[in-house]
């Protein structure tokens, strides 16, 4: 990640292509943090924006970030490239409204299949 006295610049690209930041971190900030700056800033016209932290995924240098670690502990020598921005990919995991709704219409049925020989 980039570095700027003790900064991270870190930019976060969304699926359809665009942007959000780039924005200074220190690098004590969770990803925690980092994915609840990204549900604040989340653009209103996008269509199917993550409800809470648990639908989003940060993925940096191939890796998907955990909550629990801190900007600093993600590092990458190979990728980041000093004074320069890092770009993080944001996954939006699929809502499962859909899935609800099947299975609440849906009553279940016990079937019994006899085979005589």
């Amino acid at each position: 990640m980039a570095v700027s006295q003790d900064q991270f610049e870190i930019k976060f690209r969304l699926s359809d292509g665009s942007d959000i930041g780039p924005k200074s971190y220190p690098p004590a900030t969770s990803i925690a943090t980092l994915k609840e700056n990204i549900l604040a800033q989340w653009p209103k016209d996008k269509e199917y924006g993550p409800r809470t932290v648990k639908d989003v995924k940060l993925i940096s240098a191939g890796k998907i970030l955990e909550n629990n670690r801190t900007v600093g502990e993600c590092q990458s020598p190979l990728c980041d490239l000093p004074g320069g921005v890092t770009t993080m990919h944001v996954v939006v995991q699929p809502r499962t409204v859909e899935k609800e709704k099947k299975v609440a219409g849906e009553t279940k049925h016990s079937k019994c299949v006899c085979v005589i020989l």
